[in-house]
């Protein structure tokens, strides 16, 4: 059974970083596309940023570009997403995903049970 655990949510302060990790088990992470979404209260989850399974290409959302980096590590199981300069509206449940192909959407085959981000002065 794949299983994905998130971790690296916490409260931080406007400007500050995060790097939130995923690391994944019971499966071939090499083969996965790795996405990281977000889910502000009593909103729709959203598309954050992905990573192929070759990790040849990365995606943005365009309020992560140019503040965001995701990332893996096959030989570690993990996907990072590295968050710099973070804002309040940054706030979210951020969850990462496993999938067969990369997507925008929600098409992904494995779910992590999310991380708490918050972004308060």
């Amino acid at each position: 059974q794949v299983q994905l655990v998130e971790s690296g949510g916490g409260l931080v302060q406007p400007g500050d970083s995060l790097k939130l990790s995923c690391i994944v088990s019971g499966g071939t992470f090499s083969r996965y596309a790795m996405a990281w979404f977000r889910q502000a209260l009593g909103k729709e989850r959203q598309f954050v940023a992905g990573i192929n399974w070759r990790g040849r290409d990365t995606f943005y959302s365009a309020s992560a570009k140019d503040r965001f980096t995701v990332s893996r590590d096959d030989d570690k199981d993990t996907a990072f997403l590295q968050m710099n300069d973070l804002k309040p509206e940054d706030t979210a449940v951020y969850f990462c995903a496993a999938g067969h192909n990369m997507d925008y959407g929600s098409n992904y085959d494995y779910w992590g049970q999310g991380t708490q981000v918050t972004v308060s002065s």
